[in-house]
């Protein structure tokens, strides 16, 4: 008789235990939705950003990296090929180059827009970061950066394509092939484009390097990280 109450007692310590547990986690990730997430996903994606710029804003950021390396756009790409077997490729890869090299100079004149993007988060933007997909911090940083961020680069990405003399023709040859839908009306400038393809890679790497943070907090060597990411595990 006293082993069975000794056996309901301690299953009914458990039980509390278990639910004291679950509560103080339930009130943690309560506390997160608001300071700690805020504070924590403003940390993440600063870091994201400035580490983002680093990467990029140096030579070969864009040229040597194949997930944003910029390429000529639509049926210009195939194209390419063609004049490089009629002794063009050249030529082509001058404007390939110049392309990636002002994407390189233009990201370095981004960083402060998008650090004061970070510090101007609402609560509602970590909270949709915090529980977003894959794609959340690219959202955010257009939403908030696009505009004004192509502002900045297009002075930067016209100065630098027109070294090469290709750039004229390149906007000839792209309007032409606009106007029967083989190139996007967008992409039919090359100092457009390059801007719009350098905001791309910018956003994609800022992204892969807040998932880095989310995967390892730990290793950032930041308690809010560590406390905010560690929690949603």
């Amino acid at each position: 008789m006293q082993r069975r109450q000794f056996t309901q007692s301690t299953a009914a310590i458990g039980l509390l235990i278990l639910a004291a547990h679950q509560q103080a986690r339930a009130l943690s990730l309560g506390d997160l939705t608001d300071r700690d997430a805020t504070q924590g996903i403003k940390v993440a994606l600063e870091k994201g950003a400035l580490a983002a710029v680093a990467l990029l804003g140096k030579t070969d950021g864009f040229l040597g990296n194949p997930k944003v390396r910029i390429p000529l756009p639509g049926f210009l790409e195939d194209a390419s090929r063609l004049l490089k077997l009629t002794g063009q490729g050249k030529r082509i890869d001058e404007l390939v180059t110049s392309m990636n090299r002002a994407a390189e100079a233009a990201v370095p004149m981004g960083k402060d827009l998008l650090v004061n993007a970070v510090k101007s988060m609402s609560v509602t933007d970590a909270k949709n970061i915090l529980g977003g997909g894959d794609n959340s911090v690219t959202q955010f940083f257009a939403e908030k950066t696009r505009s004004p961020l192509g502002e900045k680069f297009l002075p930067v990405v016209t100065k630098a394509t027109e070294k090469v003399g290709l750039a004229n023709q390149y906007n000839k040859v792209a309007g032409k092939a606009a106007g029967i839908g083989l190139v996007k009306s967008e992409d039919a400038n090359i100092q457009k484009y390059v801007t719009g393809k350098s905001l791309d890679g910018l956003y994609t790497i800022i992204g892969e390097e807040e998932r880095k943070i989310r995967q390892d907090p730990v290793g950032t060597g930041s308690a809010i990280l560590k406390k905010v990411f560690g929690a949603l595990k």
